[in-house]
Parts: C-alpha cells; sequence; structure tokens
C-alpha cells in the first residue's frame, strides 16, 4: 500500500461529482474541494485512473493521481483557519 495524492480540475459539475465519488468509492478522504488522498496499492491505483479517464470521457479537464512517500508524508505539514 502507498500513499496517494489526487488532484483535478475538471469545469463540467456533473463530471467533477462524478469524478468525487469515484475517488470515495476507491477509499480516498476529501482534503480540499478538489482534491482527495489516502492509500491505495498499485493495483487499485492503476483500476482507479482506468475508471476516471472512462468518467471523464472527451469532457475538458486534468486528473494527476501523486504517490507520496512515507519518508515525505512524514514532513506534511497543514494551515487550517476555521471561519468565526
Amino acid at each position: 500500500m502507498g500513499y496517494v495524492l489526487l488532484i483535478y480540475d475538471i469545469p463540467d459539475d456533473r463530471v467533477r461529482h462524478r469524478v468525487s465519488e469515484r475517488c470515495k468509492d476507491y477509499g480516498l478522504s476529501r482534503i480540499q474541494y478538489s482534491a482527495f488522498a489516502g492509500e491505495l496499492d498499485r493495483n487499485r491505483r492503476e483500476e482507479l485512473m482506468l475508471r476516471l479517464k472512462k468518467t471523464l470521457g472527451t469532457k475538458e479537464g486534468n486528473i494527476r493521481l501523486q504517490p507520496v512517500c512515507s519518508r515525505d508524508l512524514a514532513f506534511a505539514k497543514e494551515v487550517v483557519v476555521e471561519p468565526s
């Protein structure tokens, strides 16, 4: 298993929603509006990207799946400011 970051930029609302649902189906967690992260093995990564490519079809968009090594993940930082 390996940690991955999946980000996308898709203008079509319907397609964007379907992509986010596929990410959830594969156990990824939403970390931003158009970003998901989680653990996937190599086969599941390949399978997910094939499904996402099919979901995107001929619509405009960009989907990137980036593996993140555990060493780099240990250095991850986050700043969160909640609305008041």
